[in-house]
């Protein structure tokens, strides 16, 4: 399977799991539960694709790892700091520890299990 693909459906599908640890770093938002699922799979949808992309580009395990954090992270902190701004709710360490393991999984995926052109990196 190619890299980009490899990384949309398991940053998607990790993006569930992402979301629904809120109930345990934070179980206040068990009512907004819907909402928190469906917005971190969509982060975790985009966080697989430019991991994914970024695979087919470079073809390090350290490197694909190193970014999968880094642009997990980086989504997650624009998460929380909408979170912030927008509400005054103070949730950093809760929603960028899942979304960086989330990018470290995926980098991780996407080097190691992926096709690139047909051949297995």
């Amino acid at each position: 399977m190619k890299t980009w693909l490899v990384g949309l459906l398991l940053g998607g599908f990790l993006g569930i799991f992402d979301g629904l640890s809120a109930l345990l770093s934070a179980p206040e938002t068990a009512p907004e539960i819907v909402t928190i699922v469906v917005g971190s799979t969509f982060k975790g949808l985009i966080t697989g694709v430019l991991i994914g992309w970024f695979s087919q580009k470079v073809h390090s395990l350290a490197l694909g790892i190193v970014f999968g954090l880094a642009v997990g992270a980086l989504l997650a902190f624009l998460v929380a700091l909408l979170q912030y701004v927008g509400e005054g709710k103070v949730y950093f360490w809760q929603i960028m520890l899942p979304g960086a393991a989330l990018g470290i999984v995926v980098g991780y995926a996407t080097q190691r299990h992926a096709t690139v052109s047909g051949k297995k990196t």
